[in-house]
């Protein structure tokens, strides 16, 4: 079983948080998802962690997981610090993107080479890549 780090907005915006829960849903069918609380309308959990007890726990996560797939639509700069931590540990690094009018992917993850970009319109575009990432 792989262990799946998801990636998406929690300080830069929660407006997708239906779709993260969607996704993670989806990534449970190939394996455990160790940040399946980016899914939750209010993604914190247990007792109050400190910024610094978020990284180091963030980055233990991101340590164990065998890939990272990260939900781009809404810009977070910590999404993009996850995607580059990934990148240095040569862990395999997944990017859905979700085109909005007014809206552009930045070029530090579109030209990246260590993340494969995959643009969606719903979740069922979502579940036929994953399927053919997975399997």
């Amino acid at each position: 079983m792989k262990n799946i780090y998801f990636a998406g907005s929690i300080r830069g915006g929660r407006g997708d948080a239906a779709i993260y829960k969607q996704i993670i849903d989806e990534l449970r069918n190939y394996g455990a998802v160790l940040t399946e609380h980016i899914g939750a309308y209010d993604p914190g959990f247990g007792p109050e962690l400190s910024d610094t007890d978020i990284h180091d726990r963030d980055m233990d996560w991101l340590k164990s997981s065998d890939i990272i797939v990260a939900e781009v639509t809404t810009p977070s700069l910590g999404v993009g610090y996850e995607i580059g931590r990934a990148a240095i540990m040569k862990k395999p690094v997944v990017c859905l993107y979700r085109k909005k009018e007014g809206s552009q992917l930045s070029a530090m993850i579109s030209g990246s080479e260590a993340a494969e970009v995959y643009y969606y319109k719903n979740i069922d575009d979502v579940k036929t890549i994953l399927s053919e990432i997975f399997e």
